[in-house]
């Protein structure tokens, strides 16, 4: 959830936290992006793509 979501994607490299119709992108701890429910698996593998 975007709640605790910060928290627990600090140690991870890409993360995603869902909430009220959006969601949380993060890339190392960082959050990245703010985008709607719908478009969370497609920015996410954006953001991985883009870092490659």
């Amino acid at each position: 959830c975007a709640v605790n979501g910060p928290g627990e994607a600090k140690e991870a490299d890409f993360g995603i936290a869902g909430g009220n119709k959006e969601g949380l992108i993060f890339a190392r701890g960082e959050i990245i992006r703010k985008v709607p429910e719908d478009k969370l698996l497609s920015a996410l593998v954006e953001v991985i793509r883009e870092s490659l």
